[in-house]
C-alpha cells in the first residue's frame, strides 16, 4: 500500500509539472484605434463583405476573376504552403505523444564477445517493441506544437492576402484593358479627323489658296497621333499578356466586355468601423499569426534550459534457438529513465532566450507596422475616391467644351476669321481632353477597387481559419 501510495505522489508529480509550460502565453497586442476614418465616409457595415467585383455587373470581368482563383500561380504556391505548414503542424506535435518502434533481428557466429579470437558456434534471435515518451515537464513540446500551429493559421492568411490582392489585379488590368480600348478608339478617331484635314489642307494648298506651314502643321498633328495610337496598341498588348499570366497563361489575346451599369457601381460606399479592419485584413491577421508563433518559441528556448526527461520500456522475445521461441520463457523486457539537462553552457541557453525575445519584438513592431499602413491605405483610398469622381465630372465638362471649341475653331478657320493654328491648339485639346476622361474614369473605378482591398474585401473572413483547424 505504501508502495502504491509513493507511485501515487510520484505520478502526480509528473503531471502537475507537465502541466505548467515555460514562457508568456500570447495575447494579441493592443494597438490605438481610431473612432472613424479621417475622410468622411458613408455611414453603415463595411461593404467590403460582399462580392464586390459583383457590382460591376459584367459577366466577362467575373469569369476572368473565377478563373484566376483556379489557375493563378502565385495562389497554388500558397495553397501548397498551407500544406506544408499542415505537414508541419503534425510532425512536431507527434513529438507529445508515445513512439513506438519494432525490432526483429538474428544474429549467428563464432566470435567471443569482447574478444577478437573465434569460439564456439552461436546464435541469437530477438523479437521486440521499444516504447519511447519524453515527459514534457516544461511545455517544450506544447509550445512547439503551438508556434506550429500558428505558423499553419499565417499561411492560410497569406493565402487570404494574395487572393484580395490577385482579384484586385485582375479586375484593375481588366479597367486598363477597357481604358486602352477606348484611347485606341479615341486615337484612331483623331487620326481619321486629321487625315481628312490634312487632304483638305493639301487640296487648298494645291490651289495656291493656303501657306505650305498649314500643310507641315497638319502632317505634324496626324503623325502624332498615328504615334499615340502604337504607344497605345502596345500598352494594351502588355496589359493583356500581364492579365494572361494573372489567370495562369501564356500571354495572348484577351476577349473583353464593356462595363454595364457603371453609375450603380459609383455610389458611395460604406467604409464601416475602423476596428472591423483589425479583424477583416488577412495581413493584420498574419502578423498576429506569427508574433503568436514567435512567443510561443520563447517558450521553446526557455524549456530548453531546464532537465528533460524521457522514460523507455523494451518489451519482447529473445532466444538463443528458434524452437519454441514464442515461448514466455524467452520473455524481455526492460525499463530505464533518463535525465538530462544543461550543467554549464556558457551562457549559450540564456543567449537562446534573449534571441527569441529579441526577434519576438520585431514581430510586434511589424504588427504594429501593419495596423498603421492598413488605415493609411484605407485613408488614402478614401481620398482617391472622393477626388477621381470630381476630377471625372471636370475632365468630361472639358470634353464637352473641347469639342464645342474645336467646332468653332475650325467653322472660324473656314470662314477666314482666323489661323490654321487656332484650328490646331483647338483640335490638340481635344485629343487630349478626351484620352484624360478615358483615363480618369477608369482611375475612378480603380479607386473604388483599391478601397475594397485596403478594407479587406473579397474573402470570408471565418472561412481561411475554420478550413485550417477542420484539417488538423
Amino acid at each position: 500500500m505504501k508502495r502504491f501510495f509513493s507511485h501515487s505522489v510520484t505520478f502526480s508529480m509528473v503531471l502537475m509539472l507537465s502541466a505548467c509550460a515555460m514562457g508568456p502565453d500570447y495575447e494579441r497586442p493592443e494597438v490605438p484605434v481610431p473612432e472613424a476614418y479621417l475622410e468622411p465616409a458613408i455611414p453603415g457595415a463595411s461593404i467590403a463583405n460582399l462580392e464586390w467585383w459583383e457590382l460591376f455587373q459584367d459577366e466577362e470581368l467575373t469569369r476572368l476573376i473565377k478563373l484566376a482563383l483556379i489557375n493563378n500561380k502565385e495562389v497554388a504556391i500558397a495553397m501548397a504552403r498551407i500544406e506544408e505548414a499542415r505537414a508541419a503542424l503534425g510532425f512536431v506535435r507527434a513529438d507529445q505523444f508515445p513512439n513506438l518502434d519494432g525490432a526483429a533481428g538474428a544474429t549467428r557466429g563464432n566470435l567471443i564477445p569482447g574478444a577478437g579470437r573465434p569460439g564456439s558456434i552461436n546464435e541469437t534471435f530477438v523479437l521486440a517493441g521499444n516504447l519511447s515518451f519524453e515527459l514534457d515537464l516544461w511545455g517544450k513540446l506544447r509550445r512547439s506544437t503551438e508556434a506550429a500551429r500558428a505558423e499553419l493559421l499565417a499561411t492560410v492568411e497569406a493565402r487570404n492576402v494574395v487572393t484580395i490582392t490577385l482579384i484586385a489585379d485582375v479586375a484593375s488590368v481588366y479597367l486598363l484593358i477597357l481604358d486602352l480600348d477606348e484611347r485606341v478608339r479615341i486615337a484612331r478617331r483623331t487620326i481619321q479627323t486629321r487625315q481628312d484635314s490634312l487632304d483638305i489642307i493639301q487640296a487648298r494648298f494645291d490651289k495656291g489658296t493656303v501657306a505650305l506651314i498649314d500643310v507641315n502643321q497638319a502632317e505634324i498633328e496626324l503623325a502624332d497621333a498615328v504615334a499615340q495610337l502604337a504607344s497605345l496598341e502596345r500598352e494594351k498588348q502588355r496589359a493583356e499578356n500581364l492579365l494572361s499570366v494573372l489567370l495562369g497563361q501564356n500571354p495572348g489575346s484577351i476577349v473583353n466586355m464593356r462595363l454595364k451599369n457603371e453609375e450603380r457601381f459609383l455610389q458611395d460606399i460604406p467604409a464601416g468601423l475602423p476596428s472591423e479592419l483589425l479583424e477583416r485584413r488577412p495581413d493584420i491577421r498574419q502578423a498576429s499569426q506569427l508574433l503568436a508563433a514567435q512567443t510561443a518559441r520563447i517558450g521553446v528556448a526557455e524549456a530548453l534550459r531546464f532537465p528533460s526527461l524521457s522514460l523507455t520500456g523494451t518489451l519482447g522475445l529473445a532466444s538463443t534457438e528458434l524452437d519454441n521461441f514464442f515461448s514466455s520463457d524467452n520473455q524481455a523486457w526492460g525499463l530505464s529513465a533518463n535525465l538530462l539537462g544543461p550543467v554549464f553552457d556558457a551562457g549559450r541557453s540564456k543567449s537562446r532566450v534573449e534571441a527569441e525575445r529579441a526577434r519576438t519584438v520585431q514581430l510586434l513592431k511589424n504588427y504594429e507596422l501593419t495596423v498603421l499602413r492598413a488605415f493609411q491605405e484605407v485613408e488614402d483610398s478614401l481620398i482617391d475616391v472622393s477626388t477621381y469622381r470630381d476630377e471625372a465630372l471636370a475632365r468630361q465638362r472639358q470634353v464637352a467644351a473641347a469639342r464645342s471649341a474645336s467646332k468653332l475653331s475650325l467653322a472660324r478657320y473656314n470662314g477666314g476669321v482666323t489661323s490654321y493654328l487656332e484650328v490646331l491648339e483647338s483640335d490638340r485639346s481635344l485629343f487630349r481632353a478626351e484620352l484624360l476622361a478615358s483615363s480618369t474614369s477608369r482611375q475612378q473605378l480603380v479607386s473604388i477597387i483599391n478601397l475594397y482591398k485596403a478594407l479587406g474585401g473579397g474573402w470570408l473572413a471565418e472561412e481561411g481559419a475554420t478550413a485550417a483547424q477542420a484539417k488538423e
